[in-house]
């Protein structure tokens, strides 16, 4: 069994709306879905993707209004790394965020910058081999769109985690402290750097865990898998839109093992993601109770089509 690349990226919010705009109109992914936890039905689970809500470009986020700035540190994901096409992309992203008062770090092969809340982000150039994980937007040209993931950044120690993304995961190794997670499909990678001295603090703008393909049915082999590697998990959960085990990888990094299925447009079509609260059946029956908890947020796309209309 291998995993298939970063499958999702799970990070926290203190202010949805904001949330919803600056991954939507600024970076130009797409809302597929609202939800809520589903550890926590009262408040969101935001998820932004690609056209179709493939896995290996969802960003997603619980909203916790109003919730205090995280800060990375040691056992916990500090940067999430995307695809681009280009060098020029790289530039037009570099003036797109300048645009949004946003400062961003630009390389030859890079841009860095962080989101409102403070979330890291690194665009990346390449020769990729996968097939890019692009959102269609009206002011983002195709050529210059994010592709999906490319990987994580966390902070630890190689010595801690080698053995279990090697020996477990099947990571390759593709420096002293860099790993690729290539499966059928796709791949990803995970590398980690020097911890700070600080002590991490979920909060907003920090990442929660990072989620990690598989097909839906090599989910039991998983957990046997795993047990035999010496690695504690959860059974597989059914969140209705996929399948997840979670397990921490002994860095301390929350890792999920996430289905690629049945997807977000089980309840209804893609032409219908994102445009309502999506709720998995048993919290149907307490709809009224969830939706007058949560902050209502439209769909940016229907702005989109009024104004085209005009």
């Amino acid at each position: 069994m291998k995993l298939d690349g970063v499958h999702h990226v799970t990070a926290i919010t203190g202010d949805p709306r904001g949330n919803v705009d600056f991954y939507t109109r600024v970076l130009g992914l797409r809302l597929v879905a609202k939800s809520v936890n589903q550890d926590d039905p009262f408040i969101y689970h935001l998820f932004f993707s690609d056209e179709v809500g493939n896995p290996g470009a969802d960003i997603t986020f619980f909203g916790y209004e109003h919730a205090a700035p995280g800060r990375p540190g040691a056992g916990s994901i500090h940067r999430v790394l995307w695809r681009v096409g280009t060098p020029e992309a790289l530039t037009f992203w570099e003036d797109r965020l300048a645009t949004e008062g946003m400062t961003s770090t630009l390389t030859p092969t890079s841009l860095r910058f962080a989101d409102p809340e403070g979330l890291e982000h690194e665009l990346l150039t390449g020769a990729w081999r996968d097939e890019p994980r692009i959102a269609e937007h009206p002011e983002i040209p195709r050529a210059q769109a994010l592709q999906g993931f490319e990987g994580v950044r966390a902070y630890g120690t190689p010595e801690r985690s080698r053995r279990v993304l090697e020996e477990v995961l099947g990571a390759v190794a593709i420096g002293d402290a860099a790993w690729e997670l290539r499966g059928a499909h796709r791949g990803g990678t995970y590398t980690l750097d020097p911890p700070p001295s600080e002590r991490e603090r979920q909060g907003a703008g920090s990442i929660h865990h990072v989620a990690w393909g598989a097909p839906m049915d090599e989910h039991a082999g998983w957990v046997e898998h795993l047990s035999r590697g010496r690695v504690s998990s959860t059974p597989v959960i059914d969140r209705h839109y996929f399948q997840s085990i979670y397990f921490r990888e002994p860095g301390g990094v929350l890792f999920e093992i996430a289905s690629e299925g049945p997807g977000f447009a089980r309840d209804g079509t893609i032409e219908e993601l994102g445009t309502r609260l999506i709720l998995p059946p048993w919290y149907e029956s307490r709809r009224a109770e969830i939706e007058a908890r949560l902050t209502p947020i439209e769909d940016p796309r229907a702005s989109w089509t009024r104004n085209r209309g005009r």
